[in-house]
């Protein structure tokens, strides 16, 4: 199958999703580790990324025991998606008592999918497991191999691991899986990672560098990725990767700002603004400092959870983050969430896109006849309001005041407790949140 015809999936991780140009159905993924280059991190937002999308996730372990693995994913482990080929018990375990003592279920459900392979020093009878797995399951599984290293102590040598490789990859390509493939890069030759590089279709390099992680694309085949071979420093916090380098998310407009603006004009913190938008508030922060870039969903989400519409995020501004005019119909529609619905609407006029303004103007519309137990907004701060059409009654602190055409009303603290409309005309207000 052509790639380009085949489908693109995340990693789990935005900001590698932008450096490589995403992952396609039928990528194998070679990831050459350091000691302490967090490739387990990298492989635990993969598996969660894969299971919230309900792909089969099968973990082949060479290196680690399935006591291990389960307790290293925690609930991860435990889903039904998720299946352990178990490659270590009867291989580096040795059939050791100690392991296999946790196959002993003691009557208890059994909480875990695992598969234990009875000879894994046999590449064939590995390979034999690993497709009668796959048979059992639909879509496009995903596969993590937890170390060519570990096939090669099995096995023996390097040929074995080559042949092996040379046969699992492009068949696991044409079963439309993607597989992650983890190596120990000082433990091998040259020729040996020179004949896998040309089979893999992605390959990434992990180092530590001056005390620091890093990433590098060696490869990423038929993409157009603009960072191949260009060192990416990052750290990794409570299992979740960050970037350190902005400019490898190059924005031609500061998005993170803009959205960041938005939300201060709403009065809404980040956590009650990642509520609405159903993500985390990490996530917030990260894309308010533009270490990762929204999907385009969340972002939809936001603009809807922020009462804007999603071009006000990419309103262009002048050299000096200026805007002069705002022309008719630039202006958004708001919701009053204090307010029964439909008594009264209203337009932000001040597109989000004019950052830095210091007051927020909005146009409100009163029906004919039409009354209001409250005010529209909750608001800490000064607010100022003009009558342009009609006439308008505000009670504030017990005490009544009309407002005809032109009269102006300036709030310092003091929050209405009714508006009312007594004419047969609509009215319209000019209203001013002062920050």
């Amino acid at each position: 199958m052509d790639k380009n015809k085949k489908k693109s999936v995340s990693s789990g991780i935005p900001q590698l999703d932008n450096l490589l140009g995403n992952l396609y159905i039928g990528d194998n993924v070679l990831w050459y580790e350091d000691a302490g280059s967090f490739s387990a991190t990298f492989c635990v937002n993969f598996i969660r990324e894969s299971l919230a999308g309900k792909k089969p996730m099968i973990y082949v372990s060479f290196d680690r025991s399935p006591k291990n693995v389960v307790t290293f994913l925690g609930p991860l482990a435990e889903s039904q998606n998720f299946t352990i080929l178990d490659c270590f018990t009867n291989g580096k375990g040795d059939r050791s008592e100690v392991f296999n003592k946790f196959y002993e279920k003691d009557g208890a459900q059994w909480s875990y999918q695992v598969v234990k392979v009875n000879d894994p020093t046999d590449p064939g009878l590995v390979g034999d497991a690993i497709y009668g797995l796959h048979g059992s399951m639909s879509g496009d599984i995903r596969f993590i191999f937890d170390s060519l290293t570990g096939m090669q102590d099995l096995w023996g040598g390097e040929e074995q691991v080559l042949k092996f490789y040379a046969r699992t990859c492009p068949r696991l390509y044409e079963l439309d899986t993607i597989a992650y493939w983890i190596i120990e890069k000082s433990a091998h030759s040259g020729r040996l990672k020179a004949n896998i590089n040309k089979i893999a279709q992605v390959a990434i390099d992990l180092a530590v560098r001056n005390g620091k992680p890093a990433l590098k694309i060696l490869k990423a085949e038929k993409r157009n990725s603009k960072f191949l071979n260009e060192p990416q420093s990052f750290a990794s916090e409570d299992m979740e990767i960050v970037f350190e380098q902005q400019r490898t998310l190059p924005l031609r407009f500061d998005l993170g700002a803009r959205i960041r603006s938005v939300r201060k004009q709403q009065g809404l913190s980040q956590k009650e603004l990642a509520v609405k938008t159903g993500v985390s508030p990490s996530s917030i922060s990260q894309v308010e400092k533009n270490l990762i870039c929204p999907s385009l969903p969340a972002l939809f989400r936001m603009a809807e959870s922020l009462t804007v519409g999603i071009g006000s995020f990419f309103t262009e501004v002048d050299e000096r983050g200026e805007r002069w005019v705002c022309r008719s119909g630039e202006g958004t529609s708001v919701s009053f969430d204090n307010v029964p619905k439909g008594a009264i609407s209203g337009e932000r006029l001040l597109p989000p896109g004019m950052i830095g303004a210091e007051v927020e103007p909005y146009l409100i519309h009163f029906p004919a006849g039409r009354k209001i137990p409250c005010h529209f907004f909750n608001h800490k701060g000064a607010e100022m309001g003009c009558v342009l059409a009609g006439s308008l009654i505000v009670q504030i602190a017990g005490q009544t005041r009309e407002l005809a055409p032109h009269d102006v009303l300036y709030l310092q603290n003091d929050i209405p407790e009714q508006w009312d409309n007594p004419g047969e005309i609509a009215a319209e207000l000019l209203w001013l949140k002062i920050r």
